[in-house]
Parts: structure tokens; C-alpha cells; sequence
């Protein structure tokens, strides 16, 4: 067989029990012609290892000419727990690891005694699992998430250290803000406040300035100390059900960098002046020293802009929410006039019983107007900021939304009708959908983008227009019709923001040889790309075991909702009022047999046709809360 020298990568398991070494990077066949990415790893040499293992290997031609990896050489492994079943192999207790991890049981270490069934989690050491203990069955759902997509739950000790010595605040070098009404609006249960508002009210020239207050992050967390590298490495803080695992330890996110109360904070602000016409034609970034005059709700929040309740809020912060409201309305009405989406979305929110930790009900959380005025503010930050970056030359990690294709558009123009909706989209290879004919799709819905043909176009646009990606090259962010985007508003929650902040902080400083940091700012955006990705997967399992859990005692009820995917098994249908999906199976449904579309929005029948959006009335018929799939029946 063929061979070449050794290379690096990372192990991805498959469940049918072989596996592939996606390669760091691209090496070149032997003697020319395409380069190669990944190899075939075989069942027998995939034992030792699991998803993600960073790995060495020999490259041979084997099989067909295919590239398979062998040698294989452990050399760095970053998942935190595995999660799984106690099995017997040969008298001795193994844990049946889930397959999407390893493709072969794992032995248990030392003398550990737990029968057959139970369900455990255990940390991997070597080819055994060591620290193993017993998982009760609420939580069951929860570890394997977490194991399943290596979301690491504990911190390095030298992070620990770190985060238990926060240092005292420098206010050298910090312009003072603590004289300014500053408010943090957040939901009860959030712990992680790192942003915050203030407002200097319009002059005679109808301007007024916003200041958006971010927590400084990299004053307690300098690049290259633990708590930095382990923050990289994570990516992102990771919302299950029931469990926030951070992006940095309690000490630091909950207490040291967060914007609480009454309590003096290091923040980066953003100081951005709107006109009476609602464009940003100042942008002013410095170091800041704050302290929130008061922590506020979105529920307060609203009922204070909705209905006028001022509940407790004194003058002054009833002051500061009247400017800011302005504000926001100025920034939503330059956003309607040059397009992008706008729809308020609708996710499911989870209420667990504290005792049992059972979830006791599944119902769909919808953005107030306290929700869209922290939006609109964000946004005009983060845009500002990209803005700021790009003018004066400088790298960052962005944030694009591409333009859709010809097809994208065919997609949507086919869904949209089934939606009920003369969208008049234009045709062919060429057709180009604007921001703003985007922005014309959504103002066919009612004006405050309720009820259930909000949710189905929300789900729709966002099917067929996909994700936005981070990157070092500035571009346009298509869903929010911004030129320019990034994210720097969350950087107790999101590396990619930290990253930003350490730009800013660097060019204030006088530092101006920056783009020797354009190799590592690249490498970054694709590793916090993968694992924002990660995270958002982990985010939607977890909901659908513990929705599939709630929907146990739902049986027979009936629910309006519509398609919002097809696949080759069937339709998954959005329940109105949940925020949760379930599946109806082809061979239940009339008109079949069916197959899924060449467009993948289509599902085709001999005499009926479902798409992507279409509403159903559909009825519960089941629910597996370990595969997370709740069963449902249509309803004619």
C-alpha cells in the first residue's frame, strides 16, 4: 500500500462502528492530483479512541484507493465526560458508550460496583472510565448531552485558582460613568450580566447618544492565561434545559464580570450618537468604569413601554426607558426602510418541578418589546463596531449572512405559497432577493409578528436562508441587511466577542502592527464557528428529550402547527404555542408512498404534496423521551 509521512487530525466516529481522521490540514496525494482531507479509520484501530480525540497518524492507499489512517497516536484529548450503560463483558462492568462517541464498550476501572442497566458517567483515563457515578433519571437526558457533544462541565485547577483571585479594579485609564442613570434588562434567571444601558438625552439638533456598556472580560481574563485558554477553548457558553454550562467559572461570570447592581465594574463602551432620523453618525469606544443604578426585567420592561406601569421604577429610570425606547424606534425605523428580517421568534421555554427536576410544562416564549428595544440597541452596537474596526483597517472576527441563490429563492417562493402568502419573488439562476424585498416577505404578517403564521415564515426564512458564519472577511449580514456585522456585546458568553474586545483594547493602547494577528483571529473564527455549532446542537437535543419527556402525559391531545422540515421517514411538524417539533412518519400519512424533493422543502406523494410551512392540525400519539421524538398523527 501507498504511504506518506504522518499527519494531524481529529477523530470522528460513526455509528456503524468505523470511523474517519478529519486531517488539520490538506495534504497532497502521492504523486499529484487531489488533495486530501480526511481517511477511513478502521474498526479495529478506532477502539482506543473517541470523537474529537486529537490524534497523529500514518496515511496508506487501502481499500479501492481510498486513504485510510493507521499508527494512530493519542495527543490530546479535550472531552470532559462519557456517559452510558453499565454492560458485562467477561465478568467485568463496562460502560456501552453512546456511538456517536465510541464504537466499542469501555472498561470501568478498579473495583466499581453498579449493575447491569444502570445508567452512569464517568471521565475516560487511558482505555478505562474512571470517577464514574451513578446518573438518576431526570438528569439521564442532560449527561448524555453533555457527553455526546464533549461540553465540558469542570474547569482546569489553574482556572479555578485564577478566577478565585479576580484582581481589583484599575480605574487608570477608565473614562467614569458612574454618575449616569445605567440600567442591565434581563430575563429573572440570568446571572451573566454583560450589558448595560445609559442614555444622554437629544440637544437642540435632535441627537441624542446611547452608551452600550459591555463587562471588560479581558481586564480579569488577559489573553494567554488559563481561564483565556480555557474560555477558546469552549467557544461559547451552553444553554441546556435546566443546566447553563459557562463559558468562564461562576466566580468570574456570575460575580467578578457581571454588570450587578449597585457594584462598580470594569466595561468597554460603546458610545454611539443617533441623529433625529435614527443613523449612527458617531461611534466612541474607551475603557469605562460603570455602576448599574438597577437591575430591571423584560416583563417590568414591557409593561412600563406597553402600558405606561411604572411598578417601582423611579423617575429617573422611567426617564432613561423613555429615551431608550426612542432610541430603539429610531434604529427600527432605519431597519425597516433598508429591509432584513425583523420577526420576533418564538422558543420554547421549560419549567422544571424543583424537587423532582421533572419539566412540568413546554410553552413558546415570545419577545416582548423590552426584548426588541435590547435587540435594536445590540445590533446598532455591534454594527457600529464592525463599522469602527473597518475603518480604520483593523482585523476582527465578523459575522456575514450571505445573499441567497437562484435556488434559495425558487425554495422559498414554492414554500411561501403553501404558506398562503403571493410572495412574487423574482425567477431564475440570476434572481436576486434584496434586504428590502426580504423585509416586503415578513410585512405580510400582522404587525407584531404573532400567532402561528409568524412562526411558520420565521422557521421557513431561516430553513432555507441558513446560518450566518464567523469570518475574517467583512461582508454583508443579509438577515439583518447590515454592510457590516460582529459580535461584541457578549463576551462572558461568546469567545468570538472577546476576541473583538482584545482589537479594540489593543489600537486604544497604540498598539497599530495589528494584522500580525490576522493568522490567529482566522484560526479562531473557524474554531468558535465549530463550536457555537456544536453548542446549538446540544441546545435543540436537550429540548427535544425533555419536550419528549413533558409530552409523555400529552397523549391524544390536538395542536395547530405546520411542516417545518421534510425528511426521508417523514414530516417534522412545529407544535403552535411550544416552540417544540414532532414527527409524523411517511407511511402514516395519505397520498404515498412519498419522497423527498430535490429541493429537500418538498414532500412528494402520488396524490399529495406537503411542504416546507404548510399548516397541519396534528395529534400526539407518542413520545420516546431518549431518542427525543415526540410522535404525532395528522388530523384532517
Amino acid at each position: 500500500m501507498a504511504s506518506r509521512g504522518r499527519v494531524d487530525g481529529r477523530v470522528v466516529v460513526h455509528t456503524r462502528g468505523f470511523g474517519f481522521l478529519q486531517l488539520d490540514d490538506e495534504v497532497p496525494a502521492p504523486g499529484g492530483g487531489d488533495l486530501v482531507g480526511s481517511a477511513f479509520i478502521a474498526p479495529p484501530d478506532l477502539n482506543a479512541f473517541l470523537a474529537g480525540d486529537r490524534v497523529s497518524a500514518a496515511l496508506v492507499r487501502g481499500k479501492h484507493q481510498k486513504w485510510q489512517a493507521t499508527e494512530l497516536r493519542l495527543e490530546g484529548r479535550e472531552r470532559d465526560a462519557l456517559y452510558g450503560e453499565v454492560v458485562l463483558r467477561q465478568g467485568r462492568p463496562h460502560l456501552r458508550v453512546d456511538r456517536m462517541v465510541a464504537n466499542t464498550d469501555w472498561p470501568l476501572a478498579g473495583d466499581a460496583k453498579f449493575e447491569t442497566g444502570a445508567r452512569v458517567v464517568g471521565r475516560a483515563e487511558g482505555r478505562e472510565v474512571v470517577d464514574v457515578r451513578r446518573v438518576p433519571e431526570a438528569d439521564a437526558s442532560l449527561e448524555r448531552v453533555v457527553a455526546r457533544y464533549g461540553i465540558r462541565r469542570r474547569y482546569p485547577p489553574a482556572v479555578e485558582a485564577q478566577a478565585r483571585k479576580a484582581p481589583a479594579l484599575d480605574p487608570a485609564g477608565r473614562r467614569d460613568l458612574r454618575d449616569l442613570v445605567t440600567v442591565t434588562i434581563d430575563a429573572p434567571q440570568s446571572r451573566d450580566l454583560d450589558d448595560a444601558l445609559s442614555v444622554i438625552p437629544a440637544g437642540p439638533d435632535g441627537a441624542l447618544r446611547v452608551l452600550v456598556s459591555i463587562a471588560d472580560v479581558d481586564a480579569y481574563v488577559p489573553a494567554g492565561s488559563p481561564a483565556a485558554v480555557e474560555a477558546r477553548r469552549r467557544g461559547t457558553s451552553v444553554y441546556l434545559a435546566g443546566e447553563v454550562l459557562p463559558m468562564l467559572p461562576a466566580t468570574l461570570s456570575e460575580d467578578a464580570l457581571s454588570l450587578l447592581e449597585g457594584v462598580d465594574r470594569p466595561a468597554m463602551t460603546a458610545e454611539l450618537r443617533l441623529d433625529a432620523e435614527g443613523e449612527v453618525t458617531a461611534t466612541d469606544l474607551y475603557p469605562s468604569r460603570i455602576r448599574s443604578t438597577r437591575r430591571l426585567s423584560y416583563a417590568g420592561v414591557a409593561r412600563f413601554l406597553e402600558e405606561e406601569e411604572p411598578g417601582d421604577y423611579d423617575a429617573a429610570i422611567q426617564e432613561t426607558l423613555r429615551w431608550l425606547r426612542t432610541a430603539a424606534a429610531r434604529l427600527g425605523a432605519v431597519r425597516r426602510a433598508r429591509g432584513g428580517v425583523t420577526l420576533l421568534r418564538e422558543e420554547a421555554k421549560v419549567r422544571f418541578d424543583e424537587a423532582t427536576g421533572e419539566p412540568t410544562s413546554v410553552v413558546a416564549r415570545k419577545d416582548t418589546t423590552a426584548h426588541q428595544l435590547i435587540e435594536r440597541l445590540m445590533v446598532a452596537a455591534n454594527e457600529a463596531v464592525a463599522r469602527w474596526l473597518v475603518d480604520r483597517g483593523l482585523p476582527g472576527i465578523f459575522r456575514t449572512h450571505g445573499m441567497p441563490d437562484g435556488s434559495q429563492v425558487e425554495r422559498l417562493e414554492d414554500s411561501l405559497r403553501h404558506l398562503g402568502f403571493a410572495a412574487g419573488l423574482p425567477q431564475g439562476e440570476d434572481a436576486a432577493l434584496t434586504p428590502r424585498g426580504l423585509a416586503a416577505i415578513e410585512a405580510q404578517v400582522a404587525p407584531g409578528g404573532a400567532g402561528a403564521r409568524a412562526s411558520a415564515l420565521d422557521t421557513v426564512l431561516r430553513r432555507v436562508l441558513g446560518p450566518a458564519t464567523y469570518t475574517t472577511e467583512p461582508g454583508l449580514h443579509f438577515g439583518l441587511a447590515a454592510p457590516l456585522y460582529l459580535h461584541f456585546t457578549s463576551p462572558i458568553r461568546r469567545y468570538a466577542d472577546l476576541a473583538v474586545h482584545r482589537v479594540v483594547k489593543a489600537f486604544l493602547r497604540g498598539e497599530r502592527d495589528l494584522h500580525r494577528q490576522s493568522e490567529a483571529l482566522t484560526e479562531t473564527a473557524a474554531h468558535v464557528q465549530g463550536c457555537m455549532r456544536r453548542a446549538a446542537k446540544a441546545e435543540a437535543e436537550r429540548l427535544r428529550m425533555v419536550a419528549a419527556r413533558h409530552f409523555h402525559g400529552r397523549i391524544g391531545e390536538r395542536f395547530a402547527g405546520h411542516v417545518s422540515a421534510v425528511k426521508p421517514f417523514g414530516l417534522i411538524v412545529q407544535l403552535g404555542g411550544t416552540g417544540v417539533s414532532g414527527s409524523i412518519q411517511a407511511e402514516a400519512l395519505p397520498g404515498g408512498p412519498f419522497e423527498v424533493g430535490p429541493a429537500r422543502h418538498r414532500f412528494e406523494g402520488e396524490s399529495r404534496t406537503f411542504t416546507v410551512g404548510e399548516p397541519l392540525n396534528v395529534e400526539v400519539r407518542g413520545a420516546d423521551d431518549a431518542l427525543g421524538r415526540i410522535d404525532l398523527a395528522l388530523v384532517e
